[in-house]
């Protein structure tokens, strides 16, 4: 075998594989193959001037390379079973826990010393919650930042380069099962080894299905989770994010008893583009440096649709919503709340005139004609349920930015050690459906590289 492991996909769970495998085994022949640019080459061309749209890059720069999606996220670790995964499930919680604790010593080690771990224990903000009926779930956050992220993965990239082989705008193909190991074919080359751990991350789900298909892995259905992007001046929510950070924040609407809850809150933070699988969706940024902060806070309000038989294609349709919205706006569409609740669709004068700036450049329009009725129901619930704790997000002016989709894996039959019916093949990361935030995803890269060592 050309390697002892290789580790497919470059993302979180990518990365600490390799870095346990490299630290604690260096005798280890490793390879990493990932369909992105290396950190130094990824680089979005939208620059609001020349090119202010998503121009669907053979590889986008935001979703793919090392670092994975999580590379220009706003960097926050939450360190917590109550969301971001089923990990514990697998491992128990304690274990869980304490190797979401290990990978934030080792992100504090390279270059994450001095950022802030905030906490919601003992918050009064959480009594405030359960009066209007809302709930605020428990969690440890570490933020370091889009620009601090960034220097940890420089600094742990620096750690491995010669340590482990990196194969960059390297899509894999395929897997196949060989006596002794698996085959990895990338284009006319095969590269082989004893044991493959495959980390592909969220944009990697097509993928991911299909390699289940091909080698009768079995796969359980998932989820989507579908919503909007709120935009709203940083004040309104700052005596919440100031203490807390990142509040997640879960309702069960009146109307149809759906759960609608808060997801990856940026305070003084700027709404992006994602493309994913050549989708157009938003997502959100924040900053630890003060120049680069804004004076928004934006964060999704997405409500999670769980399908049962005989419907199995959860992305597909997240997807068809997704191509709607682009289909009309062009890549994504904003709508002030009140144009929204009056049943109007939003004009750029209307944006223009608002009393808040974008930090998006987005075509304006009406998300009534994108997202179902239901989803829209919800989002406009949960808004006014936060505007009794944050007054002022239902102000007319908060911008909705659409779609915003979290796409998830068909969750992947694996056991505690994460490992296949294979032996010797690992699923781990969002890629397989367990895991679905930085913390999870890279706690389970660890897991899964002390069990390769412990079996050696």
């Amino acid at each position: 075998m050309n390697y002892n492991v290789i580790i497919i996909g470059a993302g979180p769970g990518g990365i600490f594989s390799a870095y346990e495998l490299a630290s604690k085994s260096p005798d280890k022949r490793i390879a990493v193959f990932e369909a992105g640019h290396p950190l130094n080459k990824r680089r979005c061309p939208i620059d609001g001037e020349k090119i202010k749209t998503c121009i669907k890059c053979k590889s986008c720069s935001i979703m793919s390379g090392f670092g994975g999606a999580g590379a220009f996220s706003d960097g926050k670790y939450n360190i917590t079973n109550d969301f971001g995964g089923t990990l514990y499930e697998y491992i128990g919680k304690k274990q869980a826990l304490d190797l979401m604790k290990y990978v934030d010593e080792i992100n504090m080690r390279y270059g994450g010393e001095g950022t802030k771990l905030y906490s919601t224990a003992g918050t009064k903000f959480k009594k405030e919650c359960i009066t209007h009926d809302l709930h605020l779930l428990d969690a440890s956050v570490r933020h370091l930042g889009t620009d601090i992220n960034y220097v940890v993965l420089e600094n742990i990239y620096a750690f491995l380069k010669d340590k482990v082989d990196f194969y960059f705008d390297t899509p894999v193909d395929t897997i196949k099962a060989v006596d002794g190991g698996y085959e990895v074919y990338c284009g006319d080359t095969v590269h082989t080894c004893e044991k493959c751990i495959v980390s592909v991350g969220r944009s990697g789900s097509k993928w991911m299905e299909r390699i289940c298909g091909e080698l009768n892995i079995p796969t359980s259905s998932n989820r989507v989770d579908i919503g909007v992007r709120v935009e709203l001046p940083a004040a309104v929510f700052s005596h919440i994010t100031d203490e807390l950070y990142e509040s997640k924040i879960v309702y069960r609407t009146e109307k149809y008893g759906d759960k609608v809850r808060t997801f990856c809150m940026n305070p003084k933070g700027a709404v992006v583009n994602e493309n994913t699988n050549g989708i157009i969706t938003v997502n959100g940024h924040s900053y630890e440096d003060k120049k680069k902060q804004t004076e928004n806070t934006n964060f999704a309000l997405l409500v999670a649709k769980h399908f049962s038989e005989p419907f199995k294609d959860s992305n597909g349709y997240g997807e068809s919503i997704a191509r709607l919205s682009n289909m009309l706006g062009g890549g994504v569409i904003v709508q002030r709340f009140g144009d929204l609740i009056r049943g109007r669709r939003s004009t750029p004068s209307r944006i223009e005139e608002a009393f808040i700036t974008p930090t998006l450049k987005a075509t304006p329009g009406d998300l009534s004609l994108v997202l179902p009725k239901r989803i829209l129901d919800g989002i406009i619930e949960m808004i006014y349920a936060l505007d009794k704790v944050a007054p002022g997000t239902a102000n007319d002016d908060t911008l909705l930015y659409g779609v915003e989709v979290k796409f998830y894996n068909m969750e992947v039959e694996v056991d505690s050690n994460l490992e296949s019916c294979y032996k010797g093949l690992y699923i781990i990361g969002d890629g397989s459906g367990i895991t679905h935030s930085l913390s999870h995803a890279s706690a389970s890269g660890v897991h899964v590289a002390r069990s390769i060592i412990e079996n050696q």
